[in-house]
């Protein structure tokens, strides 16, 4: 979808609003609705046919949260946007419409937790291999697609260890075996990372992260071609009903009006904190794309903007030792997600990815001492004099 707008700040401010279609309205009105009404008996029934266009029920589509489905698809360059009640429910829905019984997945070596879960559950119901690949190369990347191959799962960067996969390398790879490519662009939002620009097929986002930004929302995002989420939202979203409330896709509209400004600040300040964690004696490693010395850093000067707003780091010590951190923290909180005005920390391999099994998580990098943060709007000086404070107590 080539959006009407020639810059990404004016995007998300003014794609897919018209006031004039909104009873002059400056801001988005809130659709609260469960259903619409027809004039006629026969328009009901044009609607239903597909022979005429317009609302029928908010399962089916709402004035609101088509909205927020044009300016994400603006912002992300595709031809369309689907909204959802949850990043899980965006990401099952994509991965139930692309694959069939006995289909196989090619993923990369590291993935959230709920998507390790929904993987290892469609294997066990459905028998949907899935395999993990660094995708280091081009060779070892194809050497893993098979006949049965119905896509390749990709996280960039990989939730938590950071480590980034050359986007453009997979979708060729992908295109020689007509394999369409999904990627997890949580991490960096459309301002700093478009990877249908790169040749993807479908972008899926926890808009609860970044693109919410406050912190008051659970919703998910994807966004592709027209004709295949068309066929999504008309099977599986519909059926299985992971729908957005009008209110949630408000919320979305809202918070995305000041990605662009939220996300310069995050990366600053993630810049910062980066430097200070790099130098302190408590802690080992430190794992953040804009660090010029991260093995995959010409791969982020290719397709990412910046660094983003979450760095990982590893302590000098035990999981009690990384817990203790944690506890001795003053004003920063122990959360899980990211992407808050708020800084949120959290223990990956007890919390986000405690469901996968020791074996397969250390084999992704997550170890008991690692520790993933989530760099907030706060001042960066204040951030840090917290961080530092608890590191010295461990």
């Amino acid at each position: 979808m080539a959006g009407k707008y020639k810059h990404f700040e004016t995007s998300v401010i003014h794609e897919g609003h018209d006031a004039k279609d909104m009873l002059d309205s400056l801001t988005t009105p809130l659709f609260q609705t469960s259903t619409f009404t027809f004039e006629t008996a026969e328009q009901g029934e044009r609607r239903f046919a597909g022979d005429e266009a317009g609302f029928i029920y908010s399962r089916l589509g709402n004035p609101t949260v088509s909205v927020l489905e044009e300016r994400i698809a603006a912002l992300e360059n595709g031809e369309r946007g689907l909204a959802f009640g949850s990043g899980m429910a965006a990401v099952s829905a994509v991965l139930v419409a692309l694959t069939k019984a006995h289909d196989h997945i090619v993923c990369s070596s590291g993935l959230y937790g709920c998507t390790f879960g929904l993987l290892a559950m469609m294997e066990e119901k459905y028998h949907i291999t899935h395999d993990f690949s660094g995708m280091e190369s081009s060779e070892k990347l194809r050497a893993l697609i098979k006949p049965e191959t119905a896509c390749i799962y990709v996280e960039t960067p990989i939730n938590p260890t950071m480590k980034l996969i050359d986007l453009e390398m997979v979708a060729n790879v992908a295109k020689e075996f007509n394999v369409p490519v999904v990627v997890d662009n949580i991490f960096s939002s459309p301002y700093l990372q478009r990877p249908l620009d790169l040749g993807c097929d479908v972008v899926i986002h926890s808009a609860t992260k970044y693109i919410g930004g406050h912190g008051d929302v659970v919703a998910g995002l994807a966004v592709g071609k027209k004709e295949f989420l068309d066929s999504v939202q008309m099977t599986t979203q519909k059926d299985i009903g992971g729908i957005i409330s009008p209110f949630d896709a408000w919320l979305l509209i809202r918070g995305l009006k000041t990605l662009p400004i939220r996300l310069d600040r995050h990366c600053d300040n993630a810049e910062k904190i980066f430097v200070k964690l790099r130098n302190h004696p408590k802690v080992a490693n430190v794992y953040y794309p804009d660090d010029e010395a991260h093995p995959d850093y010409l791969i982020r000067e290719k397709q990412m903007k910046r660094g983003g707003g979450v760095i990982s780091f590893e302590i000098n010590g035990t999981k009690q030792d990384a817990q203790a951190l944690l506890n001795a923290l003053s004003f920063l909180k122990i959360a899980v997600s990211l992407g808050d005005a708020e800084t949120l920390i959290e223990h990956p391999a007890t919390m986000t990815h405690a469901v996968i099994p020791e074996a397969s998580r250390l084999k992704m990098g997550i170890t008991d001492q690692l520790i993933r943060l989530s760099v907030g709007l706060e001042a960066w000086e204040d951030i840090w004099h917290d961080l530092e404070q608890a590191l010295d107590k461990i």
